[in-house]
């Protein structure tokens, strides 16, 4: 039986050539229609000429499917330019109400179910915290929170909604020591699977991805992406994750698991050998705030309301961006990077202090031979995981991979 996800991304339509021979017109329509909805929502907006002269598509089949757009409300015009000669060009934009999906993060300390709009902006939003997370209350958080978020919109609102997209860590049983979970209660992650879990309980398509991956998403899509086509991504959260983006596109590799970033070697202030993850994650900030008797529950409130914590605080930021120095060298030293991106779970100042150090800590390396990429803030933010995971309906019902979109011409 095909499920909701599989019925979601199984005809991603790569092809538009049927077996008889004949053009598949339906399927050329429709994938002309996520091109040109794909163009506009990489540029912002775009007239129709301009998306005629991107996409290689006539003038004329363009006007047909910006009609179509427009009729169906996925598309809305903007104000006339005008030129010195001819008619006004109208640029067309997506229109924000026109679909929404709801995207999911699920963290080792927290979990938010976001609604959000076609154009990545969240509309509604729940949180909830925990010392660890578990299925079935991961489970009953998510279906429970759908139909509370529901209630607060318009019947048409609900029919707009595309799908569900999950980022949740892979091998969440992995890390209990690190998060001082009991062991055998993280086993039930084992066998557990979550999308199947929900799906079997919403109507909704529901698709998942790694956490990680899917924040270095949202930041190619929403953020740095439009200026920087090939970066490697840094997403600090209760474990260090990350992405690599080469030529627009995520880059995922053999397994999957391209970017991981955290099991990177790096020394720590002794040359210990170590992983990333162990010296440029928020749980070693919980550690050191534990060690000098502060609760670190607050952390876990609000990513963006973080208080000034002092003394432990600057020497976990010291800490990560000495650990981050030799990650960004290391990664330059293989892949010549537009941009080393560095976002997270924390407010735009804890960001800013992360990234300011990170530079300072490059400049005491040795550098000779390699060729620095901008070492530079995520503008995503702290919900880029959930934004990257309610933009997999968008992208799997309505869009293009980007991928398709660095082939376009300028």
């Amino acid at each position: 039986m095909t499920s909701h996800a599989d019925a979601a991304v199984a005809s991603p339509m790569p092809d538009v050539v049927d077996p008889a021979g004949g053009a598949n017109l339906t399927r050329v329509r429709a994938h002309n229609e996520r091109l040109v909805m794909s163009l506009v929502r990489r540029h912002g907006s775009l007239s129709k000429a301009d998306i005629a002269r991107r996409s290689g598509l006539s003038a004329q089949t363009v006007t047909v499917i910006m009609r179509v757009l427009e009729k169906d409300d996925l598309l809305t015009r903007g104000e006339p330019v005008r030129g010195k000669v001819g008619q006004p060009s109208i640029p067309m934009r997506l229109n924000p109400d026109a679909v929404y999906s709801y995207g999911v993060k699920i963290g080792r300390r927290s979990c938010d179910l976001v609604l959000m709009d076609f154009v990545g902006t969240i509309r509604l939003q729940l949180h909830r915290i925990h010392a660890y997370p578990m299925p079935d209350e991961i489970l009953t958080f998510i279906t429970e929170g759908m139909p509370k978020l529901e209630r607060m919109l318009t019947e048409e609102q609900r029919g707009r909604i595309a799908g569900v997209g999950i980022a949740t860590p892979f091998q969440l049983w992995s890390w209990a020591g690190e998060t001082g979970a009991p062991v055998e209660k993280m086993e039930r992650w084992r066998d557990f699977d979550l999308r199947e879990a929900v799906a079997a309980r919403t109507h909704h398509p529901v698709l998942m991805q790694n956490d990680a991956t899917s924040a270095c998403g949202a930041e190619l899509i929403f953020g740095v992406g439009a200026n920087y086509p090939d970066f490697i991504y840094f997403y600090i959260g209760s474990f260090i994750g990350g992405g690599i983006v080469l030529n627009s596109s995520l880059f995922s590799g053999r397994t999957g698991t391209a970017g991981a970033v955290g099991p990177l070697q790096v020394s720590d202030r002794n040359g210990k050998p170590q992983q990333l993850l162990k010296i440029a994650s928020i749980f070693v900030l919980e550690n050191l705030l534990r060690d000098k008797g502060i609760d670190p529950k607050p952390l876990w409130y609000s990513a963006d309301e973080w208080i000034d914590f002092g003394e432990p605080l600057d020497s976990w930021i010291q800490l990560t961006a000495e650990a981050l120095a030799q990650a960004v060298v290391s990664s330059a030293s293989i892949i010549d990077f537009n941009a080393a991106v560095i976002d997270g779970g924390f407010p735009a100042w804890v960001r800013e202090r992360v990234v300011t150090a990170t530079r300072e800590a490059v400049g005491r390396l040795d550098l000779e031979g390699v060729v620095m990429p901008d070492i530079i803030e995520g503008t995503v933010g702290a919900q880029a995981r959930a934004i990257g995971a309610a933009s997999l309906p968008l992208f799997a019902r309505y869009l293009i991979n980007t991928n398709v979109l660095f082939k376009e011409t300028a």
